[in-house]
């Protein structure tokens, strides 16, 4: 079983940055994929970013290519989004989950084993 506690959300301008945190319970943190996903009112929950098990893999959704930075601290059992150049349409509860698979998938957000209660996140134009 693993706890997922995000942290980091708040009230920014465009073209701010904000860094989100997931503090993940348990012993077994380097066993699994991290992602970050989100959820806009109204709309359907969305893959951001995923990291691997080690570090050495990551990816992005499109929108946020070369503004958002995915890392993980295995040794604090934390994984973190840096969010730079931020857009009101980023705008969204963000959520982090963890998956115990790896490989293909990391996008699918029923592919992934624990969630997050979520952190909001506002960008005003």
């Amino acid at each position: 079983q693993v706890q997922l506690v995000e942290s980091g959300g708040g009230l920014v301008q465009a073209g701010d940055s904000l860094r989100l945190s997931c503090a993940a319970s348990g012993r077994t943190f380097s066993t699994y994929g991290m992602g970050w996903f989100r959820q806009a009112p109204g709309k359907e929950r969305e893959f951001v970013a995923y990291i691997s098990r080690s570090g050495t893999s990551t990816y992005y959704q499109d929108s946020v290519k070369g503004r958002f930075t995915i890392s993980r601290d295995n040794a604090k059992n934390t994984v973190y989004v840096q969010m730079n150049s931020l857009k009101p349409e980023d705008t969204a509860v963000y959520y982090c989950a963890a998956r115990i698979s790896y490989g293909l998938g990391y996008a699918e957000s029923e592919t992934y084993d624990y969630w997050g209660q979520g952190t909001q996140v506002t960008v005003s134009s």
